[in-house]
């Protein structure tokens, strides 16, 4: 790569980077904040925000901080409206919150994370978890995570591997902390055919997950969990009703 290619690369990474840092504020950021989040100087990331206004990307308020354009958010909703397994799921996960009264989700893996592409919560009754439509966990301490999991991690030098030199994040005192740990869980998710969090992600919360095969008869393109206060709906309560929770989830044209 020569050099003025590389410059290019460098310089393409950093926009994005800005654009992913506005991402994390809702509220606006100023350009001295940016720079800092960033590391990079102050003119250099002017320039990246002015490249991201021209494209609709990036805009400033009344306070002159920056936030995401309406252009970015038009697409992004856009997209995810029009993605096959959010709309082939959403009955599904409309039927299972309403019977149970509980807050669902559908999520895929991506690296080490799991990303919620659809959630819905019930009516009434429902409790602010902090999974959002497009947001992140980490995949060993969620249900959906460890199904999802136990499909791609078959032995424990698999688990090392993907585990590398980084660790793994404890959100709550129940949370897996070793490869040992992680395998073992990971063996008995692919033996019972579903994922369980037993408040590893959030203090209070368990959750019930099973894949989902919309892409594949083999390889699942995601998980539905049902989310519940630990006190409301017992974890065993879930697990007890796990046929009818399979057959809502194996006809999604049924759950219309």
């Amino acid at each position: 790569m020569t050099e003025p290619e590389a410059d290019r690369l460098v310089g393409s990474d950093r926009v994005l980077a800005v654009l992913a840092e506005l991402a994390r504020h809702p509220q606006g950021i100023g350009l001295d904040d940016m720079a800092r989040a960033v590391a990079s100087a102050k003119p250099t990331v002017h320039r990246a925000l002015a490249s991201l206004r021209r494209a609709g990307f990036a805009a400033r308020d009344g306070y002159g901080r920056y936030i995401l354009g309406d252009e970015f958010l038009r697409l992004a909703f856009a997209h995810h409206e029009a993605r096959p397994d959010h709309v082939r799921v959403q009955p599904v996960l409309r039927t299972l919150c309403e019977r149970y009264g509980e807050t669902v989700h559908y999520a895929c893996l991506d690296g080490r994370d799991v990303v919620y592409r659809s959630k819905l919560d019930p009516a009434s009754g429902a409790v602010r978890l902090n999974s959002v439509v497009g947001g992140r966990n980490p995949a060993h301490c969620t249900a959906v995570g460890k199904v999802l999991l136990s499909y791609r991690l078959r032995t424990e030098r698999h688990v090392r591997d993907w585990i590398g030199d980084r660790g793994l994040t404890r959100p709550t005192p129940h949370s897996i902390g070793t490869a040992e740990e992680l395998h073992a869980e990971l063996v008995r998710t692919r033996e019972r055919g579903y994922g369980v969090d037993d408040q590893e992600n959030e203090p209070g919360i368990h959750c019930l997950a099973v894949p989902v095969f919309l892409t594949s008869p083999a390889e699942p393109s995601g998980a539905i969990s049902i989310s519940s206060l630990a006190y409301r709906t017992p974890l065993s309560t879930l697990i007890d009703d796990l046929p009818a929770i399979r057959a809502v989830v194996a006809n999604p044209a049924e759950a219309q």
